[in-house]
């Protein structure tokens, strides 16, 4: 029953992404465990603009672990930059079925701070 609750959970939020996005990107973040994954997809088109995640070998040298709120913020900051440089400014943050706190948000805070609004 938890895997039905969290994919309806995740439907639910983008569904009302949908709504609001108007021909903006998303920001789409996965986190697991031991990891945390960003894409900025741009769904009319259906392609992946910009990714990161704490699996890069540039990142994983210089991170603790890939499961803190450190790992999160140096992945939200490069895939900002990687979207800035594809010429994508406006986005919309898809943060699927998990919630606005902990690694997520500083995920969000620091791809803000990279230049991207949402």
């Amino acid at each position: 029953m938890a895997n039905n609750s969290a994919a309806r959970r995740a439907f639910r939020v983008r569904k009302q992404i949908k709504k609001v996005a108007g021909d903006r990107p998303r920001l789409s973040v996965h986190r697991t465990s031991k990891n945390i994954y960003v894409q900025v997809i741009d769904d009319t088109n259906g392609n992946t603009i910009a990714s990161a995640s704490t699996l890069e070998k540039d990142l994983k040298g210089s991170l603790k672990t890939g499961a803190d709120s450190a790992a999160a913020a140096a992945v939200g900051k490069l895939v900002a930059e990687r979207a800035v440089k594809a010429g994508v400014k406006e986005v919309v943050f898809d943060r699927g079925r998990f919630l606005y706190h902990g690694r997520v948000k500083a995920l969000a805070e620091a791809a803000r701070e990279g230049g991207l609004n949402f």
